[in-house]
């Protein structure tokens, strides 16, 4: 996970962002769609995330599943999670305009 700032002037919260293969994808705020996968793919790493503010961060890395998603190229986006029911999807943060199969997904075509 990595730490974004909340605009009300509240406290960071974490937002997942995962290496995969020497790639970084981030969630695109995609949590309600459901995602098919398609098989395991390997170890996706979460780095640490402070989201208490403070000027310490106790946290580690850790790892979860990756996923492969059907229909979508996993150089292009995953999902994480413990189990393939409960996985997100999760871009490469390089993506400027997300592909048509991940729109699609999005859309729910």
């Amino acid at each position: 996970m990595g730490c974004t700032a909340v605009s009300d002037g509240g406290s960071a919260s974490c937002a997942i962002v995962v290496t995969y293969e020497g790639r970084t994808y981030q969630d695109i705020g995609a949590v309600d769609v459901p995602v098919e996968t398609t098989g395991e793919l390997g170890r996706a790493t979460h780095p640490p995330c402070n989201d208490t503010g403070g000027e310490e961060d106790d946290e580690e890395s850790w790892e979860s599943p990756a996923y492969a998603v059907k229909g979508v190229d996993p150089t292009v986006a995953i999902a994480v999670g413990g189990s393939p029911e409960d996985a997100t999807l999760v871009a490469v943060d390089e993506v400027e305009d997300l592909p048509a199969e991940v729109r699609e997904l999005l859309d729910g075509s």
